[in-house]
């Protein structure tokens, strides 16, 4: 992976220590499940019907703010 950002993620302690066993279990890092997780909810989202209707809402809204922004 060359090309990467840096994020902080805070999670309960639980959460964490499970994160932790699971990648120690499965010979990975801590950050590849994190990423394998969050890749199959972006996924998931990306064919949730409703999280697209509140997608398209949202795009709307903001052009409707940043034509507003815009034209003063």
């Amino acid at each position: 992976m060359t090309d990467t950002k840096n994020l902080l993620l805070r999670l309960e302690p639980e959460l964490a220590d499970n994160l932790r066993a699971v990648a120690e279990v499965e010979g990975r890092t801590v950050s590849d499940i994190a990423r394998e997780a969050i890749a199959e909810l972006v996924e998931k989202r990306r064919r949730d019907k409703r999280f697209l209707r509140k997608l398209d809402d949202n795009v709307a809204r903001h052009a409707e703010l940043l034509r507003a922004l815009r034209d003063g």
